[in-house]
């Protein structure tokens, strides 16, 4: 079992950064491959961002690029997700996900999730 606990979210101007970090506890870390996840009201959930075991690779969502960047402490056992030049738009419940498999932008193939921290952008 991993536990996962996000923290960071809140509310910041357009234009604006934050920074969210998830914490994990239970069995190796370096053993999983990390992501990122948001879901807005009514809509699906959308992959955001994924970083390898060694975090040696990461993807991005083509509408984040350029402007979040995920990286990952295996001593600390977090991951974290900067995120600058915020939009409206960006305003979700974001949710960190681990998986033993490669990286994949699909939902289902998350076996861990986190609770939540909701990231809200005004205009």
């Amino acid at each position: 079992q991993v536990q996962l606990v996000e923290s960071g979210g809140g509310l910041v101007q357009a234009g604006g950064s934050l920074r969210l970090s998830c914490a994990a506890s239970g069995r190796t870390f370096s053993s999983y491959v990390m992501a990122w996840f948001r879901q807005a009201p009514g809509k699906e959930r959308q992959f955001v961002t994924a970083i390898s075991w060694s975090g040696g690779s990461t993807y991005y969502a083509d509408s984040v690029k350029g402007r979040f960047t995920i990286s990952r402490d295996n001593a600390k056992n977090t991951v974290y997700l900067q995120m600058n030049s915020l939009k409206p738009e960006d305003t979700a419940v974001y949710y960190c996900a681990a998986t033993p498999r490669g990286v994949t932008p699909k939902g289902s193939d998350y076996d861990y999730w986190g609770q939540g921290t909701q990231v809200t952008v005004s205009s």
